[in-house]
């Protein structure tokens, strides 16, 4: 991997914890599963780019999204009592899921037609989309320190897709 890209991956994840601020008296069980969903993300779309191209893309989504279901039905037993979602609640849901399968979509088609350099940079719309969500659903907008967090992550990995592309100028002179 080299120092250099280490040294940036310990970067985003030192983001990572500013933006999820862990306190003294421990971690709390939303702060794993969120780098958990971060994790199994990422191992989403390294697997994503072995499918065969004769698969077509709207399987690997739905797939991707019936997995989804599984984790979240499994973290929701250990992390949460159940109450039966009302109509309104069933319909966001439902909402939710429709987005979730066109975007795994989407992002599975990006990656399987274009390289990753010119994909991941678009990846970063996410942390953007996260902040408008937080403002306009919850009210929340980021601390200071998880802004900063949020830029590290985002520099850092941008960072690194720009090594990656002069990587592969180099080897494309030599």
């Amino acid at each position: 991997i080299g120092g250099r890209r280490m040294a940036l991956i310990g970067l985003g994840f030192v983001g990572a914890l500013m933006v999820a601020q862990p306190t003294m008296q421990g971690i709390s069980v939303y702060a794993l599963l969120a780098l958990g969903n971060a994790a199994l993300a990422a191992a989403r779309d390294l697997a994503g780019r072995r499918v065969s191209a004769e698969v077509p893309g709207m399987i690997v989504a739905i797939s991707a999204v019936v997995v989804v279901l599984i984790g979240a039905g499994a973290a929701h037993l250990v992390s949460e009592r159940w109450v039966m979602p009302g109509a309104h609640h069933l319909l966001l849901m439902a909402g939710a899921g429709f987005f979730l399968i066109f975007g795994h979509f989407f992002i599975f088609m990006a990656y399987r037609v274009g390289p990753t350099s010119a994909v991941a940079p678009f990846y970063y719309c996410f942390t953007v989309w996260a902040v408008i969500s937080g403002l306009l659903v919850f009210g929340q907008f980021p601390n200071t320190l998880a802004v900063c967090g949020i830029l590290l992550v985002v520099g850092s990995g941008l960072t690194i897709v720009s090594l990656d592309q002069r990587q592969r100028r180099l080897a494309v002179v030599a």
